[in-house]
C-alpha cells in the first residue's frame, strides 16, 4: 500500500493551502528546492533588529574586536545551526519530533513547550518594536500599528512556509537597499574611512566572550528550532547549505552594517541603542525615504516576526494534538496583547535568558542525534529520558556560571559545550554499565 497520500486539507496543487505536516515527518514527495528553503532562512535574520547587537557589540569593544566576536558567534552558529539542519533534512522531522526522540513522548513537552513560548515572545518583541519604531519615526499612534501589524504577521504565518519563503525574498534584498542607502547618508557627514580605528565606548563592560553570547542568543531559539524549516530540504546536504544562507552570509551582513555605522560615529548612544540605523533614514525631509523607510519596518520585522510565529505555532499544535493555523491565531492574539503590554522592552533581559537555557538544549539534540546518531535511530521509545535532562541541566548551570562569575567566557558556548560532553559521558557510562550486566546474566 502506498504511503503517500491527500486529503481536502492537504492538496497537491498549489490553490489551497498545504499540510505543514505538525504531527509526521514531511514527505519526501513534498519537501522543496534549496532555493526555496533558503529564501526562509536567509531573509529571517537579515532585518533591523539584528543589527542592533552588532552595533552595540562594535560600541562596547570597537570595531576590530566588535567585528571579531560577531564572526566567531557566526560561525558558532553555522555549526549549531548546520548540524541540527542536516539531521532535520535527512529525516523530515520537525523540531518537535527531534525533542520527543531525545527527551521522550512526555519529556518532550518541557522541552518543545519552552522555545515554543519563547519565540512567540520574540513575535510579541518585535510586533511591539513595530509599533514603538513607526512612532519615533512618524509619530504613528504605536497601539494602533502594533494592532495592525500583528494582524498582518499572524495572516502571513498562516499562510504556512510556502509564505516564509515570499516574504524572504523581499525582506533580504530590501534590508540591503536600505542599508546601502543608510551608509550612503552616513559617508556624507561622517569619514568612514576611520571606522577601523573605532575603540568604542563600553571601557572593558562587555567582554570579547560575552559578546559572543549575546550575537548568538539572537537567534539561539530559532536556530534550535531550525528543524521547523529545514524538514523542508530534499536531503541534509541541501539543508545545511540552506542554513549557510544565514549563517554566516545573512546574520553577518545584518550585523556588520549596525557595527559599521555605529563605527562611523553616526549613531547617538550607541552603547545603549546598538546599531538601529532607521533614525538616519526618517532623520531627513525625504518623502520617498520616509516612504521606504515605512515599507522596510513593516516588511523586515514582519519577517521576524513569521518566522517566530511559524515556530511557535507548529510546536504547539504538537503539543495539544492541533492544527499549526489553528495555534497561529491563538498564540498570535497573546503575542499581539503581549505586546500591547510592552513585553518588548526587557530586550536584554531576553538575550541572558535564552544565551545560558536554548544553546544547552541544542547541546543535547546535537549529542543525541548527531554524535551519538547510530544509538538513538535504534534505541526503544521512552516516555522520558532523564539523561537527555541531567546534560541540559549542567549545561544550564555552566552557562550562569560563566555569566556570573566568569564573564569572560561565553555563557552560551560554555552551557553548549558541557551540555554535550556531559550527554556523551553519561550515555556512555550508562551503555557500558547495562552491557556489563547483560553479560553477566549470560
Amino acid at each position: 500500500m502506498s504511503t503517500t497520500h491527500t486529503t481536502a486539507n492537504d492538496p497537491q496543487d498549489s490553490t489551497a493551502l498545504a499540510s505543514e505536516f505538525e504531527h509526521e515527518p514531511v514527505p519526501e514527495n513534498r519537501r522543496k528546492s534549496l532555493l526555496t528553503v533558503s529564501a526562509v532562512w536567509f531573509g529571517f535574520p537579515m532585518i533591523l533588529t539584528n543589527a542592533i547587537p552588532g552595533g552595540l557589540v562594535v560600541a562596547m569593544l570597537g570595531f576590530w574586536q566588535g567585528l571579531g566576536a560577531i564572526l566567531v558567534a557566526n560561525l558558532i552558529m553555522l555549526v549549531y545551526v548546520g548540524l541540527l539542519s542536516y539531521r532535520a533534512g535527512r529525516t523530515g522531522e520537525s523540531f518537535s519530533l527531534q525533542a520527543t526522540r531525545t527527551f521522550g513522548t512526555v519529556g518532550y513537552v518541557l522541552a518543545a513547550g519552552f522555545l515554543a513560548s519563547i519565540v512567540v515572545g520574540w513575535f510579541a518583541f518585535n510586533t511591539g518594536a513595530t509599533g514603538a519604531t513607526l512612532n519615533q519615526a512618524f509619530g504613528w499612534n504605536e497601539q494602533l500599528v502594533v494592532v495592525v501589524a500583528g494582524a498582518a504577521f499572524i495572516a502571513i504565518t498562516y499562510l504556512g512556509i510556502r509564505a516564509l519563503s515570499w516574504l524572504g525574498a523581499i525582506a533580504a534584498p530590501l534590508f540591503i537597499v536600505v542599508a546601502v542607502i543608510a551608509i550612503g547618508i552616513v559617508a556624507q557627514t561622517h569619514d568612514l574611512s576611520s571606522i577601523g580605528s573605532y575603540e568604542g565606548i563600553g571601557g572593558g563592560a562587555l567582554t570579547f566572550g560575552a559578546a559572543v553570547s549575546v550575537i548568538i542568543a539572537t537567534f539561539a531559539d530559532s536556530g534550535t528550532m531550525t528543524a521547523d524549516f529545514t524538514r523542508w530540504s530534499r536531503n541534509g546536504k541541501e539543508a545545511v547549505l540552506a542554513t549557510a544562507t544565514a549563517f554566516p552570509v545573512a546574520s553577518v551582513i545584518a550585523q556588520v552594517t549596525g557595527g559599521v555605522i555605529v563605527a562611523a560615529g553616526a549613531i547617538v548612544s550607541a552603547d545603549t541603542v546598538g546599531g538601529n540605523f532607521l533614525p538616519i533614514i526618517t532623520d531627513g525631509q525625504n518623502v520617498l525615504l520616509g516612504g521606504l523607510a515605512a515599507i522596510f519596518v513593516f516588511v523586515n520585522l514582519g519577517s521576524v516576526c513569521a518566522h517566530c510565529l511559524y515556530n511557535g505555532a507548529l510546536s504547539w499544535s504538537h503539543l495539544t494534538h492541533s492544527k499549526m493555523r489553528v495555534m497561529t491565531l491563538i498564540l498570535g492574539t497573546i503575542g499581539v496583547a503581549a505586546a500591547l503590554a510592552g513585553v518588548w522592552n526587557h530586550f536584554l533581559d531576553w538575550l541572558i535568558i535564552l544565551s545560558v537555557f536554548v544553546p544547552p538544549l541544542g547541546g543535547v539534540l546535537i549529542a543525541d542525534q548527531v554524535i551519538l546518531g547510530r544509538r538513538s535511530a535504534v534505541r526503544a521509545v521512552a516516555k522520558t529520558r532523564p539523561t537527555a535532562f541531567v546534560a541540559w541541566g549542567a549545561g544550564a548551570a555552566a552557562g550562569g556560571a560563566a555569566h556570573w562569575l566568569a564573564p569572560e567566557f561565553s555563557d552560551a558556548v560554555s552551557g553548549l559545550i558541557v551540555a554535550i560532553l556531559v550527554y556523551v559521558i553519561v550515555e556512555t557510562v550508562l551503555a557500558r554499565r547495562l552491557g556489563q550486566r547483560h553479560g553477566n546474566r549470560l
